[in-house]
């Protein structure tokens, strides 16, 4: 009877190394194990526990942040806030006064300016009043010559040669208008009048009145012959002409309302006169 084969297992190639090889565990190493594993756990769960609990007391904290965080920033933003509106008062002032120290300014300008017109006018107005006073001085002193000068036959009523050829020449204009710039024939400004009567004479007097005032030499005007010219204005700048016919009358191209007319000299004294004849 032949004996049974026992199957042979073959062994891993590694099997004769014995670091290769797992030892196996005794029931004593795995419960050691075991607990040490529970005591691990439980002192795991005990320190979580713990960090649970201590844990507890931040998270509290941390909730009130925010509110403590919120009062802050509106305190900050009031703050800006009245910051910024006592910066824009104290722009405001600042410009209320720049204008109020402008408008000082302007004021006491304009009243200075004022002033210096109002100064300015009372001095014209004076030399004005003193001007007519010196006028009207003149013309009382003028009138009562003139009044002198027709009372002297002489030298007043008789006119010869020339002379009564140039008062015949201007009488015979009067009536004529007058009119600036007019050398005639029919219309006449003063010295126009005045060099056209000469010219019948020969005599070429100049064209304007302040020439014509300078003309020939000066007399007084208590001593007018007929034929003198006389004169309103200074000597040089008369501002009117006319030629003295004698009888204390004077013949000229007066003014556009008049035109050429005889006048006494108490109508409006002369203030010279020249004798060019």
């Amino acid at each position: 009877m032949e004996e049974p084969l026992i199957p042979v297992v073959p062994m891993s190639h590694t099997a004769h190394i014995r670091s290769h090889r797992k030892p196996r565990r005794s029931a004593s190493t795995i419960a050691m194990r075991a607990g040490v594993a529970s005591g691990v756990l439980g002192t795991l769960a005990v320190a979580t526990a713990a960090g649970s609990a201590n844990a507890a007391e931040p998270v509290t904290q941390t909730l009130e942040l925010p509110v403590l965080t919120g009062d802050l920033a509106a305190q900050v933003a009031q703050s800006a806030q009245a910051t910024q509106q006592a910066a824009a008062n104290y722009q405001l002032q600042a410009e209320r006064d720049a204008a109020a120290s402008a408008a000082a300014k302007e004021a006491k300008k304009d009243l200075a300016d004022a002033k210096a017109e109002a100064k300015k006018k009372a001095e014209a107005a004076r030399k004005a009043a003193a001007e007519r006073a010196t006028r009207a001085a003149e013309r009382t002193t003028l009138s009562t010559t003139s009044s002198s000068s027709s009372s002297d036959s002489t030298s007043s009523s008789t006119a010869t040669g020339s002379a009564a050829a140039v008062i015949a020449f201007v009488k015979a204009q009067i009536g004529d208008a007058y009119v600036s710039g007019g050398t005639g024939p029919n219309s006449w400004d003063c010295s126009g009048l005045m060099q056209t009567a000469f010219k019948q004479v020969g005599v070429d007097l100049p064209r304007v009145s302040q020439d014509q005032s300078t003309f020939g030499t000066q007399v007084s005007l208590d001593n007018l012959l007929p034929g003198d010219i006389v004169y309103w204005g200074s000597a040089g700048s008369a501002y009117h002409v006319a030629v003295y016919v004698g009888d204390g009358m004077f013949v000229g191209a007066q003014n556009p309302s008049t035109g050429v007319a005889e006048k006494p000299m108490s109508y409006d004294p002369p203030t010279g006169a020249v004798r060019v004849l």
